[in-house]
């Protein structure tokens, strides 16, 4: 299949791959569907490149597929409870890159994903830019830039099988002595607020106050509630030109 150069909208589901292999989506624009504006299910070895998914129920969510690869998309104000830009479950060796998430409850949620390569990817202005579950494994976030949202990683467990190095977080407040352009301390973009907000939603309403500020401040100087191995060892202090 070759699905190119398409406006696509108020569909529940824009396009739909159920046991599509080997296609390629490319330059489609699909906004406004009730439901995804791409939705794959049992798809391998297929990529979809330079689409824009913009204002649906969810960007985009492949399930139960691997070898998937995902390019130079867009991903904008899907909004909602239950509102992904990318939604990842049980999919297995792929690749995503080169993707701007923008304006998303959540820009990335991985269930289930397993040696996945997140690389050179633009989260900004989401509430959570990566929710990854306990059930992720080898899944590798490197290069990316996070800037300007309300949580930038939120998981539900503490055990983390999986590989952060060289992304650039805004809310890094570290140093460069030896001006490597590399943070000299490791940066942890769990923070306390975020758990305390994935196990009871409405204490939302006290974002932004003096004692959640002290709150994440205390857990970043002596770990308690935040994985301890979720951690970007050699932080960027400067945003890469993606």
């Amino acid at each position: 299949m070759q699905i190119i150069g398409n406006t696509i909208s108020g569909h529940r589901d824009g396009i739909y791959f159920e046991f599509v292999t080997h296609s390629v989506i490319w330059r489609n624009l699909s906004f406004k569907n009730l439901r995804y504006g791409l939705h794959f299910m049992f798809s391998n070895d297929d990529a979809y490149i330079t689409n824009t998914f913009e204002n649906n129920g969810a960007g985009v969510a492949v399930m139960f597929s691997h070898g998937v690869k995902m390019f130079n998309n867009y991903f904008k104000e899907n909004w909602g409870d239950a509102a992904y830009g990318l939604l990842l479950k049980e999919i297995n060796d792929s690749y995503i890159e080169g993707n701007h998430f923008e304006k998303n409850t959540s820009a990335i949620y991985a269930e289930g994903a397993n040696r996945i390569v997140i690389q050179k990817n633009v989260f900004r202005n989401n509430g959570w830019a990566f929710k990854i579950q306990a059930s992720c494994m080898d899944v590798t976030l490197v290069q990316n830039n996070f800037l300007g949202n309300t949580f930038d990683v939120g998981t539900n467990g503490s055990l983390v099988l999986n590989h952060f190095d060289r992304n650039y977080w805004d809310k890094y407040e570290g140093y460069d002595l030896n001006r490597d352009h590399i943070g000299d301390v490791p940066y942890r973009p769990v923070s306390m607020y975020s758990m305390i907000v994935e196990r009871n939603p409405p204490s939302m309403i006290l974002f932004h106050s003096l004692i959640v500020s002290l709150m994440d401040k205390s857990e970043k100087v002596i770990p308690s509630l935040t994985p301890e191995n979720l951690k970007d060892e050699h932080p960027l202090m400067k945003p890469l030109p993606l």
